[in-house]
């Protein structure tokens, strides 16, 4: 019975005209394009000088400003005043001032991000443009010629060493795209038989309560490990991005994930009526999770009350998980945690999901 209800699912999927489609074309879509445009990498930040000192070392500071690939030299400027007219009139976005040997940074923090980004660019060139080693006194001690040394610190990156926001972001893009194809597509299925009427014929037919859930979930799961491979070739041909660890734990871990969404896309059919009832209930559930899952920012900068959501956030444990495997190389040991949580959260929507759908004999 379930392989007949199985096949009947893939003939409705087959027989829609956008479907398919959909399923071929979103994620090479999001694969191709997000990438390159969903980074917090800041650049092209306009800089006006005004140099009062007209020394070596301003001269210097402003070439090195102008060859930097994260700024475009605006150009000096006379004044402050003339220069913060230029910040008023969106044609700058940072001002260096340069007076007396001292350095001022003016940042339009109304776009936070770049002004923060922006004045901490700065500030590391012209803090490597102002230390210069001290030479040492062949007359003074050891430990006093020490001291007087300014401290280089050296950074050495453990993971994504060159720091390539595209490695970082793929492993979220593959969270999107497994909430999007298996969250939303069996929550509109229920509820378009609902509305076509043929959830009645079924209703009346012998058919187990589980044999009718598993029959909705199961073409969702092979689609999902479909736009898995999918989404894995791509990052491979297009951005030479291979995962560090084990490719079976990636999969095991979107089945999870859409054992968790898919059976939250059938409760909230369950208890919907209409299609447009239950797009907006997805949508708010799943705005929500993705915002509070870490993906864009971190999670230890939200509010401590929202940062205990995260531990009922299915997608927040996925993100995690993946990341490890994709970029540090973890394997089962290291996701052992977060495998738990899924299966945890998963099986318990699952279940919900069953006992929510009501069938009449």
């Amino acid at each position: 019975m379930l392989r007949y209800l199985i096949q009947k699912e893939f003939l409705q999927i087959r027989r829609n005209a956008f479907l398919p489609r959909l399923i071929v074309l979103f994620p090479i879509v999001i694969m191709c394009v997000m990438p390159w445009v969903m980074q917090m990498e800041v650049k092209n930040i306009v800089v006006d000088v005004v140099d009062t000192d007209h020394t070596m070392e301003s001269q210097r500071l402003v070439g090195q400003i102008a060859a930097s690939r994260y700024f475009i030299f605006g150009g000096q400027r006379a004044t402050y005043a003339e220069a913060m007219k230029d910040i008023e009139r969106g044609r700058a976005d940072v001002i260096l001032e340069i007076r007396d040997g001292r350095y001022l940074i003016a940042a339009n923090a109304v776009n936070g991000t770049k002004g923060s980004m922006g004045s901490a660019y700065l500030s590391q060139i012209v803090a490597q443009q102002t230390i210069s080693p001290a030479s040492g006194d062949v007359s003074m001690p050891r430990s006093a010629t020490l001291s007087q040394s300014p401290v280089q610190p050296s950074t050495l990156m453990l993971y994504n060493k060159y720091q390539n926001y595209k490695l970082y972001m793929i492993p979220a893009l593959l969270a999107i795209v497994m909430m999007l194809m298996t969250g939303f597509l069996p929550t509109l299925n229920i509820v378009g038989e609902k509305e076509a009427g043929t959830i009645e014929q079924i209703n009346v037919t012998p058919v187990s309560k589980w044999s009718f859930i598993l029959a909705k979930l199961i073409p969702y799961w092979l689609i999902a490990l479909f736009v898995i491979t999918v989404c894995l070739l791509l990052a491979w041909l297009v951005y030479d991005i291979t995962p560090a660890g084990p490719v079976w734990l990636i999969y095991v871990l979107a089945m999870l994930l859409a054992l968790f969404f898919s059976s939250f896309g059938l409760i909230v059919s369950n208890y919907s009526d209409t299609m447009q009832q239950a797009m907006f209930v997805m949508w708010f559930f799943v705005v929500s999770i993705m915002l509070l899952s870490g993906l864009f920012t971190p999670t230890r900068s939200m509010p401590q009350w929202a940062y205990l959501t995260t531990y009922v956030n299915p997608m927040h444990y996925f993100i995690d998980a993946v990341r490890t495997v994709f970029i540090r190389g973890g394997g089962l040991h290291e996701t052992g945690h977060q495998l738990c949580a899924l299966s945890a959260i998963g099986s318990l929507m699952a279940c919900w999901a069953v006992v929510s759908y009501k069938k009449n004999n």
